[in-house]
């Protein structure tokens, strides 16, 4: 009668264990897809302002064609990627081609003192903020989640559950690292 009274508090332990890591898994995993979605609403704020911000320059650079686009072509490519690493590499582009048009908008002083163009350059500025700041924040929550299912004897709750590890937002070099400059003075 003891061993059976032994045996189901040593089963009661274990199923309370495993219910307590699948828990702690779920909520992480939730903590993962609420900081994506903080990115993703970041990143849709960028490419609203994008429009705005090359209808701009179009209107004192009409000859700079080419420059707006590669930004409408890589605006496009960043809004249809869908995981971690293919945004990514889509900010990436979007990043440079944002840096071709900032350098063109650098070659008339008109433009620069736009006070359309300054609130956009502001917007911007503070977005691409906000993109860090969640870039920052995903992966953190991303390397506990990460790191909680790798460990034993975690890792046999996540793989009893099919918790996966998740792709982190990297950003490919250091040149890619820094913020769009968006300032003229």
């Amino acid at each position: 009668m003891e061993i059976l009274i032994g045996l189901l508090i040593v089963i009661a332990v274990l199923v309370l264990y495993v219910i307590s890591v699948y828990n702690g898994l779920v909520k992480l995993k939730v903590d993962v897809e609420g900081s994506w979605s903080d990115i993703d609403t970041q990143l849709k704020r960028r490419f609203d302002l994008i429009p705005n911000l090359v209808e701009t320059v179009k209107g004192y650079a009409k000859h700079e064609s080419g420059v707006f686009e590669e930004v409408a072509k890589a605006r496009s490519q960043a809004m249809q990627a869908t995981t971690p690493g293919q945004i990514a590499n889509a900010d990436n582009m979007l990043t440079g081609a944002l840096k071709s048009l900032f350098a063109v908008a650098e070659n008339y002083p008109e433009l620069k003192a736009n006070e359309n163009f300054i609130q956009l350059q502001n917007t911007l500025n503070q977005t691409e903020d906000e993109i860090n700041k969640s870039r920052r924040y995903y992966n953190a929550v991303v390397r506990d989640y990460n790191t909680r299912i790798q460990v034993f004897p975690n890792n046999i709750v996540a793989g009893m559950f099919n918790f996966g590890a998740k792709e982190f937002f990297e950003l490919d070099s250091e040149e890619e690292r820094k913020n769009v400059k968006v300032s003229f003075t």
